[in-house]
């Protein structure tokens, strides 16, 4: 492995060492971004460093209990495996994440692609409609969703999660379906809504496929 990285450019080398970085970090890799101002796509470099040191880092990943998974039709690269840590989010966060991903659903079904956006107004109207949000939430439980789906790639946000207001557009990626399964949304919608009305301390252990 060591050889391996010596043959590189300086550059080249230092890319692919902040791209596994990241893969610990935010566990997904997406081709394509979408400008958080403007939300027009731009290549990823993360993706094709990935690309293009595939078998490297898979190497690499598999001494550390961890392995690279490619999906072409979605585009995306991300980290699976016993070596992957958890992440504990609690009861509320991991209601939000559901939220999203029946908005997304919904839009993808009825509006096509380019339908892909929401709003914190959207997410509490869908939490009403299916009695999972019948509380006021505070800022930090909504900064704490937030900033899991911005770290893990399920959304774009057009600044700081600070920033975020009722009427900011949230650019919504296909990645959420990799955290809640679409077949299982109605059986999560039952039992999230029952916790919910119950223990709002409860916690989940968050990672991809988590919800399948």
């Amino acid at each position: 492995m060591v050889t391996y990285m010596e043959e590189l450019s300086v550059t080249e080398a230092e890319n692919l060492r902040k791209t596994i970085a990241k893969l610990f970090r935010q566990t997904c890799i997406l081709q394509m971004r979408y400008d958080p101002v403007t939300l027009v796509p731009r290549d990823n470099l993360d993706y094709e460093i990935c690309a293009r040191h595939k078998n490297f880092i898979e190497d690499y990943l598999s001494v550390l209990g961890c392995e690279l998974l490619h999906d072409p039709q979605e585009r995306v690269f991300r980290l699976a495996g016993e070596g992957v840590e958890t992440e504990r989010l609690s009861l509320t966060a991991t209601i939000i994440i559901l939220l999203v991903k029946m908005i997304y659903r919904d839009k993808i079904l009825g509006e096509g692609l380019n339908a892909t956006v929401t709003t914190l107004m959207e997410i509490r109207e869908y939490g009403k409609n299916t009695n999972l949000l019948n509380r006021k939430l505070t800022v930090a439980e909504w900064r704490e969703a937030l900033y899991l789906m911005g770290k893990h790639q399920m959304i774009e946000l057009p600044g700081a999660v600070k920033d975020v207001e009722d009427d900011t557009p949230i650019y919504l990626y296909g990645t959420i379906n990799l955290y809640v399964s679409a077949t299982d949304i109605n059986a999560l919608v039952e039992e999230y809504g029952e916790e919910a009305a119950g223990d709002e301390t409860v916690e989940e252990d968050f990672f991809p496929d988590a919800f399948e």
